[in-house]
């Protein structure tokens, strides 16, 4: 007979199950209003209740998320993946581009950080190419949980399996797995996993903007000039080729040509028609012109909101900035607005006399005024109190915007980080250490990122209070809380009651009904009382099977190595899925849709190939 402890933790689950489907209330308050509730009526007790927030997997997930934060901060490998990326401007292509080498480095290193270190380089793609994140870090999550699983060191769950094995007397004598043993399965999985998600992921996932994007998405716009420069990939290519008609939230106005040789327009990055009369120093070609090919020193005037224009400074391969000069040289800088106050000496002075290069360490991409963004040649507009100015500002403007009463700073709109080799090889170069000697068994994974951590705070690369700010509090509760509810589903017997339950209803269906049963139960687990914890109960289970159907054991215990790790249907299912939650704004429902599918393709899968390869 089914105990009270056991019905409880049934209603419990369905309460958790319904309220993160339905989002009847946050994701985190769900699971500690349920494990409280177990633990009120002692179910588990308050030291089971807390015991994972001494679980060194959760500050594991939780300090390489910090970790991936400070590496998109710094910019330090975004010029790598440009590289491996360049001209890749389609979402199919650049998840093609992204998948296949996650899947093939996965099959060999912890996928945990191999995720850390592309999320910041999948977000910022993302949003210079005006598509939301959403789209991606599921897929790049699935990536690395596929490659994971084709080998035995490709995941911990794999090495958890041969461990159990290892200690096992219910197959005394039995050989623990090889290396490739997990490949039948797995390669296979990574070539349909690739298929599945590159064709269906678009449909089957939201769009979903983040914080920023919602308090970006009524920016003002601005008119800034943009210099075609030295060996630019647009030389020689007409409008409609160069690809400058799609960069997301920027419109070509028009172009300004240099008659009097390029030399001259790189002197005078900002030259303008001058009036009837006067010199003329250049012509003016209208956007509409799509015969005409780009030349060097070209001055290219767009039209853009903050956001767009912030990513002119750098991002875009071939322009630059009319006035930026010297600053793209520096370690940092920051794109801010700042609005010019009533009493201000700047008013009734042009840009130009007004030096804010001197004056601020800064110096002015475009400026708006009431409402309306202004077409004049930026160096000649004269300065009015409550105009709003886009600013590239370099390491000494906060310290001079403290001291003046000129404007008051509103916004920062971005920051740009450009790392010294030196700082470069302390945080790429150490982050790999950490990986190759958690591979190598000589430092634990936990230790080597703590101490990494601590090297970039005391070198002052990562700034304390952000690194403070950017701690996910509500991701580390839910993993602990999920910890807890996994905790009573074992203690009660629950867990152990479902999976002979399933087992033996299969059972008249055969060893495929049996296999079947195994997989479906096993992967359910894993999706809520965590794959480790799932290994650990369902494997003995697995092996009696085995013994009792006097049959081949290998293929269990790969089955329930496959279904625990290739867990796609839940976030906290896997710490892959975690870490991509919250950056990619998902709901609970988000990886039911589209994991759901794929879960059924690789138990039918591994099911179909197992029997083959070992019945």
């Amino acid at each position: 007979m089914i105990s009270f402890d056991s019905i409880l933790v049934i209603i419990v689950l369905v309460f958790i199950l319904i309220s993160l489907y339905d989002e009847i209330i946050g994701p985190a308050f769900t699971f500690v209003v349920g494990v409280m509730v177990l633990t009120f009526f002692g179910v588990i007790t308050p030291k089971e209740m807390l015991a994972g927030f001494a679980n060194e997997q959760i500050l594991v997930i939780i300090i390489l998320l910090l970790v991936g934060d400070v590496i998109r901060r710094t910019s330090v490998i975004d010029g790598l993946f440009d590289r491996i990326f360049r001209g890749t401007n389609s979402r199919k292509g650049f998840l093609a581009r992204m998948m296949l080498p996650v899947m093939g480095l996965s099959a060999f290193l912890n996928n945990t950080p191999l995720v850390a270190i592309m999320m910041p380089y999948v977000i910022g793609w993302s949003k210079r190419h005006n598509i939301a994140a959403s789209k991606f870090l599921i897929p790049l999550s699935y990536a690395a949980i596929l490659g994971g699983c084709a080998t035995l060191i490709g995941t911990s769950t794999n090495l958890i399996v041969n461990g159990l094995i290892s200690d096992q007397q219910i197959f005394p004598g039995m050989k623990t797995m090889g290396l490739f043993e997990f490949a039948w399965v797995g390669v296979p999985m990574i070539l349909i996993g690739f298929v599945y998600l590159y064709f269906f992921s678009n449909k089957l996932l939201p769009v979903r903007k983040d914080l920023i994007d919602h308090l970006t998405s009524h920016e003002r716009e601005y008119m800034v000039e943009a210099i075609v420069k030295k060996k630019s990939p647009l030389i020689g290519k007409t409008i409609p080729e160069s690809g400058i008609l799609d960069l997301p939230d920027l419109s070509l106005a028009e172009i300004n040509r240099n008659m009097a040789g390029t030399g001259s327009v790189m002197n005078k990055p900002a030259i303008r028609i001058k009036e009837a009369g006067k010199k003329e120093w250049g012509t003016r070609i209208a956007s509409t012109n799509l015969d005409y090919r780009f030349e060097l020193g070209d001055v290219l005037v767009f039209t853009g909101n903050t956001s767009a224009v912030s990513e002119l400074v750098d991002v875009y391969d071939g322009l630059t900035l009319a006035e930026v000069g010297f600053f793209l040289h520096n370690e940092q800088t920051i794109v801010v607005e700042v609005v010019v106050s009533h009493n201000s000496s700047l008013v009734s002075h042009t840009v130009k006399e007004s030096m804010f290069r001197r004056r601020f360490d800064s110096v002015v991409l475009g400026i708006h005024r009431n409402g309306e963004k202004l077409a004049d040649k930026t160096a000649d507009i004269i300065l009015e109190s409550g105009d709003i100015i886009l600013l590239l500002a370099g390491p000494g403007f906060p310290t001079r915007a403290e001291d003046t009463s000129d404007f008051y700073p509103l916004q920062t709109i971005r920051e740009i980080h450009k790392p010294g080799f030196l700082k470069g090889l302390t945080i790429l170069g150490g982050l790999a250490a950490v990986i190759i000697l958690s591979v190598l068994g000589i430092v634990k994974l936990f230790m080597g990122l703590v101490a990494y951590l601590m090297i970039l705070l005391l070198t002052k690369i990562a700034d304390p209070k952000k690194v403070a700010r950017s701690i996910d509090y509500d991701l580390g509760m839910i993993i602990v809380m999920a910890l807890a509810l996994g905790t009573a589903m074992v203690k009660t017997g629950l867990a152990d009651t479902i999976a002979w339950g399933v087992i033996t209803a299969m059972k008249p269906l055969g060893l495929i009904g049996i296999m079947t049963g195994l997989y479906i139960v096993t992967a359910l687990l894993a999706a809520y009382i965590t794959n480790k914890a799932a290994v650990a109960l369902i494997i003995p289970i697995a092996l009696t099977t085995a013994m009792n159907l006097g049959v081949n054991p290998v293929p269990f215990v790969l089955l329930t190595a496959f279904a625990s790790a290739a867990n796609f249907i839940t976030p906290h299912g896997y710490q892959t899925n975690l870490m991509v939650y919250g950056p990619g704004g998902y709901k609970f429902k988000d990886f039911m849709k589209i994991g759901w599918p794929l879960t059924v393709i690789y138990a039918v899968v591994a099911i179909g190939v197992l029997y083959i390869v070992y019945f």
